[in-house]
């Protein structure tokens, strides 16, 4: 069934109506600072489970994680494995209530100011708003390429045109409303999203003859693999790479363990612990996130990784070689737009552009955020606060919009799911040693956990630019300075920097924590105490029953 511009332009049209009326919702809201930037604290448990979950599964997972499965195979199912077990389960069970008390004692509202006062450290909360403003760029650019990519194959509509219109719309309602809009509309963009996948998997499997028949037909085809892949250890798209092989390096260590592990040290996502009421909250929402994101992710990866058998029937090519350049982002664009019915290319577009806008709109507003309250209010500059902090951090989104769409206009072919991957692994580095040691240990000190930071982001930028060959060679900063394209020969350049940063600044945390002064316990027991007991907090629960039946 064809399906005329004019239907889809309708159809965006009323998206987008949709979007600005439920991002206004938000907005009534979110007059106040903490309003602005924490949703109020009240946030229903369904609601901030597909918030989560939106804000984490976007176009870098679908498109680029998706057309990356099309070029590997369905090993990157550990990568869902590994998100739901550490980003849904452990980070709502173990890390979820600890975060939410102890920003709620402290008075935190973004995450660097969670582990600046965590530590008494307003080096170590300018520190990290500064780190989530200069690199997250690169993460959100990420986000916003895949949109553009597939808008460009959709609507025919110029690549930089389409970035322009799509970044324009997500400033309007996140600039304006604060997070408790971002909430508001992840909600609905969610849904979209989950019916559009689950429906993508009903067609890819009845398009292939069924389950059976589509995965055995793919196991089949091994024999097609490159041989340029094949020497870099790829044995078929149903079957991990040879072990210690740089394929198997890139799949284990970057995607799977960068990714896969990255999830619990996200600034964007840690923060929305702190939008809950109560732990029991966080706990009911593990029912409603692993779900969603086991559709999300697995359903991109496997269509993913079958888009070769469709390939291969209709046009007589695997799916690599479908694409201009073997642009692994173009891969599941090129598929929708091939194999999918007129009607639900259209619908699917919505799908794509609420996982693109939801998360980008968490990552404008934790970058702002970081700018506007880490960094100028309660950082080191010591600005002025209320009305000037929500004018600040107005500022600091419009401008981290600018900074991702000039790198999504620079950014190669192929960059994702690398860039993803890249951001997560920093983020790892820097941040999730010190958040354990607020959370689980309290012998860390302000000295360790400052050195740790610092070890932690510097190591892992260091070996991102000099030693990992996927950022290394094509930066050539390692050879102008150097005279060649790695500090390290072997299968160190193979080695994702999550494996060598994460490490040693887990160990400077505990060395240097162990040689210098604890906190008080007075203090300590301030971070660390419950504001409920079970009792207590049942009533809570029960005082905000209405809240939760009505939604908004």
């Amino acid at each position: 069934m064809a399906i005329s511009t004019s239907t889809l332009i309708l159809l965006v049209i009323v998206y987008f109506g949709l979007t600005f009326y439920v991002a206004r919702l938000g907005y009534k809201k979110s007059s106040q600072t903490d309003g602005y930037m924490l949703a109020g604290r009240r946030v229903p448990p369904a609601f901030m489970a597909l918030s989560y979950g939106a804000a984490f599964i976007s176009t870098s997972a679908i498109i680029g994680f998706g057309g990356v499965a099309a070029s590997l195979g369905m090993g990157l199912l550990w990568l869902v494995f590994m998100n739901i077990f550490f980003g849904i389960f452990i980070a709502f069970v173990v890390f979820g209530p600890g975060t939410r008390r102890m920003g709620l004692n402290l008075g935190a509202i973004t995450f660097p100011e969670f582990i600046g006062k965590r530590f008494q450290s307003r080096f170590i909360q300018s520190f990290s708003g500064l780190l989530i403003a200069i690199f997250m760029p690169i993460y959100a650019a990420s986000v916003i390429i895949g949109a553009g990519r597939f808008l460009e194959t959709t609507l025919g509509i110029n690549y930089k045109l389409s970035l322009l219109i799509f970044t324009a719309i997500i400033a309007f309602y996140v600039i304006k409303g604060g997070l408790l809009s971002v909430v508001y509309v992840d909600v609905m963009q969610a849904t979209i999203m989950l019916i559009g996948m689950t429906f993508l998997l009903i067609y890819t499997y009845s398009k292939l003859g069924g389950v059976v028949e589509a995965h055995q037909a793919l196991t089949n085809m091994a024999n097609l693999v490159p041989q340029a892949l094949v020497d870099q250890g790829h044995r078929g798209w149903t079957a991990m790479p040879a072990f210690n092989s740089s394929i198997w390096w890139t799949l284990v260590s970057t995607i799977i363990m960068g990714v896969g592990i990255g999830a619990l040290a996200q600034p964007q996502l840690a923060v929305r612990f702190m939008t809950v009421k109560d732990d029991r909250s966080l706990k009911r929402a593990v029912a409603v996130g692993g779900p969603f994101l086991l559709m999300m992710a697995g359903v991109a990866y496997v269509v993913g990784a079958l888009s070769n058998v469709y390939f291969y029937r209709t046009l007589g090519k695997i799916a690599i070689d479908v694409v201009p350049g073997g642009n692994t982002d173009l891969i599941i664009p090129a598929y929708l737009n091939h194999a999918m019915p007129e009607l639900f290319v259209a619908i699917f577009m919505l799908s794509l552009l609420s996982a693109a806008m939801s998360t980008a709109a968490a990552q404008f507003h934790t970058m702002g955020t970081a700018i506007g309250y880490d960094v100028y209010q309660h950082g080191l500059l010591k600005g002025k606060s209320g009305t000037s902090t929500v004018r600040v951090t107005k500022i600091g989104i419009a401008f981290t919009i600018m900074v991702a769409v000039i790198l999504a206009y620079i950014l190669p072919g192929s960059i994702i799911a690398r860039a993803t991957a890249m951001f997560m692994g920093l983020c790892t580095s820097a941040f999730l040693p010190i958040y354990i040691g607020a959370l689980f240990w309290k012998r860390t000190t302000k000295a360790g956990a400052t050195a740790s930071l610092v070890v932690g982001s510097i190591s892992s930028l260091f070996w991102l630019v000099f030693i990992h060959a996927k950022e290394a060679v094509p930066l050539k900063i390692c050879m102008a300075i150097f005279g060649k394209e790695t500090l390290l020969s072997g299968i160190w350049p193979l080695v994702d920097p999550i494996l060598v940063a994460t490490p040693l600044s887990f160990l400077v945390l505990i060395v240097v924590s162990l040689m210098t002064p604890k906190f008080s316990p007075e203090f300590l027991k301030k971070a660390f105490r419950r504001r409920f007991d079970d009792e207590e907090e049942e009533k809570s629960s029960a005082s905000h029953k209405t809240l939760d039946s009505t939604g908004i």
